[in-house]
């Protein structure tokens, strides 16, 4: 008897013939003409010029296993790739190449300079998905639904634009001057969730200020000193005795000599410093706080460029750090420094792209309204499913820190261009018709806008107009990405209102306060509706000691090095063998992924013995009791996995497909069921071979269409070989509810405990296990097995009864 598998075990290699072959007639395209349901899977589009990182490539995987067995489900998945090509990524990748600040050059020059970097991308994380067996619709570039898109298209940025002009004209949009987060490196105004915070070394200054009248002095410990020419007021908390008398009184700034109130108030921490502190505008987001709180005017003393400004006196034009260093001079030099106390504990708002630290300026942006909705947001993450469930309090919390409303507006270039103009005699605003993508940096505002009559401004008549020269937040470009899938206000009409909400809303819990909430957010301001039924949230990707990967710490491990030395599948099975998502983070080693090839080996090997059984046209019309017990076995599996996958768990049932294939069925049924499947000697009956073959070829059917969502191209590999044919198409695998009405009285664990004990005395007699058993008692509850139990051990004389023995 020959096998139909070549080579003894699953080879890296093998993988690259089955893309090939998919490539020829790719097979996951979206249908677009079938009445099929539609399960929508809204991808996070990767940056093109970057590759795919560790935490990408698993997030992607376990996304495609979701896709593969939506479709073995009965769903038309509609799941394309999206690329980003937007924002402060690329423009940092043109500073380093050209070696230029973009905002020192004029807008034009800094966009080509971007498009060359997109140009010359190399596309790399498209080549790292194909590899990893994504079964995305489409890696061809459209507008279809379902093809591949791109965050800069026209098409992808005309959808944003309109988003925008249906949020001004229902008054959701506004513009205002305030304080905003602003990052000196990147140039430009941050919402409060691209924010981080980092313990930074610094110091703690210990200044002397003047009570005015008193004459006393009160020392107040800070790390900002050049911003005490902003100075606001001066507090103590209520429960300080120390300083309950200054209560009212006036604060003199030293060498500013501002006068400020001194006033109790919760914020000032008894233990902290001196106990007593100076409020500046502004150090922190919890002095904007304060100073809005307190209805105080706020001075800003800092331009965008990182510089001091007139606000600032004889600190005026110096860099943050210089003027910190220029007034601490001053104040050694006039007495009124106490001391200086370092510190590595200084915690720093700073930028999560550039890590810049954080400043406060004022800025006129453009916002959008979110405090007035946060209940409505509450309401909206209870609605949607999350999957771990505990991923909800993340969204949830975030929406509970929520303060200011979202500031839209960046002064930058790559990335949507705001379509807003401005009469230039009057400040009338004026927004376009919806319809097409506006370049207003190269036009002036059409026909059609509201704001215009005539051509002119419909409010004093005059024809001058100024764009606004901002583009979008990223995240107000990427928080449409299931809008623009499912085809909100495009062709075919109808689509979208018939398909949302987007089934799926797969991404790592790091970008839960951005990408997720702001798409909520934003959607539901457009539409009224939730977005996503349900929301998967990923975790980290950690070294083999728990700790979090990064390049500096040089535990970084590369999918693109983990596809050259194990390929795909190793990897996909290790993402679920891994990935349970009732823990927190993913731990990563070589030598784990390694491993999970071991699995893949004995699935290759158990296939390539079971090739040589033909599988009988029909089913017979009897099974052996063995036959009987491991269909059952089969039919638990095929039931959890189905309930589990359901709810976006491949780990649970992962591993239990890996201990039945090794331990139940090929440790226990193959080795009991062989000799009847060759019965070479004719001790079998044929419908008792017939039965054997069945029924591993059943069984490996079956295992082969559970594993095929987590691990596809071995499955089609070996499906495609044996059955002479693919397995696309092909439905998840049902119960067999003729054997599952019948009740065995043994199961596996008695099954599995004679078969040991037998083994046992044939390994400390240091015998073939093929050697003749004179004797065995076995539990009487086996005796439906006798035949097959006899056979398999070569036992002269099996009885039946306690305790069970074996006499070799």
């Amino acid at each position: 008897m020959k096998t139909k598998l070549q080579g003894k075990r699953w080879e890296r290699e093998f993988e690259s013939g089955v893309l090939k072959k998919w490539k020829r007639k790719w097979p996951y395209g979206f249908d677009r003409k079938t009445k099929r349901p539609v399960y929508s899977i809204d991808t996070p589009p990767p940056y093109v010029n970057t590759p795919v990182h560790i935490g990408q490539a698993t997030t992607y995987v376990l996304m495609d296993m979701f896709a593969r067995f939506r479709r073995m489900t009965g769903n038309n998945v509609l799941f394309p790739l999206g690329l980003d090509r937007n924002g402060l990524p690329i423009e940092m990748a043109a500073e380093n190449k050209f070696n230029v600040k973009l905002t020192s050059l004029p807008r034009t020059k800094a966009i080509g300079m971007c498009k060359k970097i997109l140009e010359e991308s190399s596309l790399a994380s498209v080549d790292s998905f194909f590899r990893l067996g994504i079964s995305f619709n489409s890696w061809k570039k459209g507008t279809g639904i379902g093809d591949l898109y791109e965050t800069d298209s026209p098409d992808y940025r005309t959808l944003t634009q309109e988003t925008f002009i249906d949020l001004w004209n229902k008054g959701i949009i506004y513009e205002d001057e305030r304080a905003n987060n602003f990052c000196p490196g990147c140039q430009t105004t941050l919402a409060d969730a691209e924010i981080d915070y980092e313990n930074r070394k610094g110091s703690y200054y210990h200044i002397k200020f003047k009570v005015k009248e008193t004459g006393e002095d009160i020392v107040i410990a800070t790390t900002r000193p050049e911003l005490v020419c902003t100075i606001g007021m001066v507090i103590y908390n209520p429960g300080d005795k120390r300083y309950r008398h200054l209560e009212g009184k006036t604060a003199i700034a030293p060498v500013f000599g501002k006068e400020v109130r001194i006033k109790a108030h919760p914020s000032a921490e008894i233990g902290k410093g001196t106990g007593i502190m100076m409020v500046c505008s502004f150090g922190d987001l919890a002095d904007i706080r304060f100073f809005r709180d307190m209805k105080l005017e706020p001075v800003i003393s800092i331009e965008k460029d990182g510089t001091m400004n007139k606000n600032a006196g004889f600190l005026q034009g110096l860099t943050i750090k210089d003027a910190r260093e220029k007034y601490v001079k001053e104040l050694e030099k006039t007495g009124l420094l106490v001391k200086t106390v370092p510190t590595d504990k200084h915690r720093v708002p700073v930028c999560e792209r550039s890590k810049d630290a954080i400043e406060f300026i004022s800025m006129k942006e453009l916002y959008v309204k979110q405090v007035e909705f946060k209940s409505d947001m509450k309401k909206l993450a209870r609605k949607m499913n999350f999957f771990a469930p505990r991923s909800r309090q993340i969204l949830i919390d975030w929406i509970d820190s929520v303060s200011i409303d979202w500031p839209i507006s960046r002064r930058r270039f790559y990335a949507t261009e705001i379509p807003l103009w401005y009469c230039r005699k009057c400040g009338q605003a004026v927004v376009p018709p919806k319809g097409r993508y506006y370049k207003p940096w190269l036009e002036g505002p059409p026909a059609g806008s509201t704001g215009l009559k005539n051509g002119k401004c419909g409010k004093c008549g005059s024809s001058g107009f100024r764009w606004v020269e901002r583009v979008f937040d990223t995240w107000f470009d990427s928080s449409i990405s299931p809008l623009y899938i499912l085809k909100y206000t495009r062709k075919p009409e109808g689509f979208f209102e018939k398909h949302q909400p987007c089934s799926v809303r797969p991404q790592g819990k790091e970008i839960v306060r951005t990408w997720l909430y702001y798409t909520v957010l934003k959607d539901w301001l457009l539409t009224g509706r939730r977005i996503f039924k349900d929301v998967w949230i990923n975790y980290h990707v950690v070294d083999e000691k728990g700790k979090k990967m990064s390049k500096s710490k040089g535990n970084m491990i590369d999918p693109k090095e983990v596809l050259d030395r194990f390929g795909a599948e190793p990897f996909r099975l290790w993402t679920v063998m891994e990935g349970n998502l009732e823990k927190t983070d993913f731990r990563c080693s070589f030598e784990r992924m390694e491993g999970t090839g071991k699995t893949l080996t004995k699935l290759w090997n158990v296939a390539r013995f079971i090739s040589m059984f033909p599988a009988p046209k029909t089913r017979p019309k009897k099974l052996c009791a063995l036959d009987e017990w491991i269909l059952q076995e089969v039919n638990g599996i095929v039931k959890h996995a189905r309930e589990r996958y359901e709810n976006y768990d491949f780990h649970n049932p992962a591993t239990r497909i890996r201990n039945f294939l090794w331990e139940t069925f090929a440790s226990h049924y193959v080795e009991l069921v062989k000799q009847r499947a060759y019965n070479e000697n004719g001790e079998f009956s044929r419908e008792e071979q017939a039965a054997a073959r069945y029924t591993l070829n059943t069984v490996l059917d079956a295992i082969l269409l559970l594993l095929s969502p987590i691990v596809p191209l071995i499955t089609y590999r070996i499906y495609t070989d044996l059955r002479g044919k693919d397995n696309h198409g092909l439905e998840f695998p049902g119960t067999d509810e003729r054997v599952a009405k019948k009740r065995l009285p043994f199961n596996a664990k008695d099954v599995m405990e004679f078969n040991s004990a037998v083994w046992k005395a044939k390994r400390e007699k240091g015998i073939s296990l093929r050697t003749e058993v004179k004797s065995a008692t076995a539990s009487e509850k086996l005796k439906p097995l006798e035949k097959d139990l006899a056979s398999a051990h070569n036992i002269r004389n099996l009885k039946y009864g306690k305790p069970l023995k074996v006499d070799v």
